[in-house]
């Protein structure tokens, strides 16, 4: 894996034998992160859209985590 930091960006590469899916769930996250630098929100309010988030993921995926 290189990492190369410039004026405006972060660059990443990574071997092509990460799952793909993979990375689009870590670049989700960090767009997340970009996204939510400057608002501010009440943790319940995260708390609760974290959960959404999560249950309906869990219902989505139950065969492959089998639960």
């Amino acid at each position: 894996m290189v990492i190369e930091q410039n004026k405006n960006e972060i660059l990443i590469r990574v071997s092509k034998k990460i799952d793909i899916r993979e990375i689009q769930d870590i670049l989700n996250f960090l767009r997340y992160k970009e996204l939510t630098s400057s608002h501010k929100v009440k943790q319940s309010v995260v708390d609760e859209l974290a959960t959404a988030i999560n249950n309906k993921w869990l219902t989505k995926n139950k065969k492959r985590v089998g639960k």
